[in-house]
């Protein structure tokens, strides 16, 4: 494992990076970067594509209303992709609009990002968001290969205290993330309404038929939705459903 690395992003954001090969040293990279372990961990998954302008706008909310400040508040780390787009984005830009101070920790293949400050990165490199503060770089050469590393850090960084899962959207990485953050026996939430993978797991919690994926991770019993577009109740039902879990003593 080498060591820390700081990264200088052109919004004047200076982020800490570490290259981690083993996912067994994930705790010895946690200490490298200074972070304090035995807090509430939130894992944001999913994407934010196949979106109406209104869908979209009412996911925007979702961060900067509920899923930042809650962060904030409770002194989380929040986890997800790490990466310019989608979830990963919009949880960036939430953090900086309420000027928030909690750990925002990208996972993503180093060979599939492009470093800020490097002169030539690969052609289908994706720039990281410049809203995280801190990204772990794992080996692999194809996207879905961070899921189980994702879902291990954010056991590892709450060592004992809550952790959760929030699904948004998504595509087939979708599918993968939710299996191993159930596999790490994490309660998975699902945002229904908002399209593709997270409505086809919806589908499967109702027991219809859809995406044998989604009907596996149905049975886990580890999965339960929240539907944010029928009335303003599913923000609240959502925030007390972070609060209760997150806020929980283990």
């Amino acid at each position: 494992m080498e060591k820390p690395l700081q990264l200088s992003f052109e919004n004047g954001q200076i982020a800490t990076a570490i290259y981690v090969q083993q996912i067994t040293d994930l705790p010895q990279a946690v200490a490298a970067m200074g972070l304090p372990m035995a807090r509430p961990s939130l894992v944001v998954i999913g994407g934010a594509s196949r979106m109406s302008a209104a869908d979209f706008l009412q996911i925007q909310r979702l961060f900067r209303e509920i899923l930042a400040p809650i962060a904030e508040n409770l002194g989380a780390y929040v986890l997800d992709g790490g990466t310019d787009a989608g979830v990963m984005r919009l949880m960036g830009e939430a953090r900086t609009q309420i000027g928030g101070k909690f750990a925002l920790v990208g996972v993503a293949p180093a060979s599939k990002v492009a470093l800020p400050d490097c002169l030539e990165p690969s052609a289908d490199a994706t720039p990281l968001e410049p809203n995280h503060n801190y990204f772990v770089l794992v080996p692999g050469n194809n996207w879905g290969d961070e899921s189980p590393w994702l879902a291990q850090l954010a056991t590892v960084l709450a060592n004992g205290a809550p952790s959760l899962t929030i699904l948004i959207n998504g595509g087939e990485i979708t599918f993968e993330d939710a299996y191993q953050n159930v596999k790490a026996k994490r309660l998975v939430i699902v945002v229904g309404g908002s399209g593709r993978t997270a409505d086809m797991i919806t589908s499967a919690l109702h027991g219809e038929k859809t995406d044998p994926r989604a009907t596996e991770l149905a049975k886990s019993g580890m999965i339960h939705y929240v539907n944010l577009f029928d009335s303003t109740a599913g923000f609240e039902s959502l925030a007390a459903i972070m609060k209760s879990v997150l806020s929980t003593s283990k």
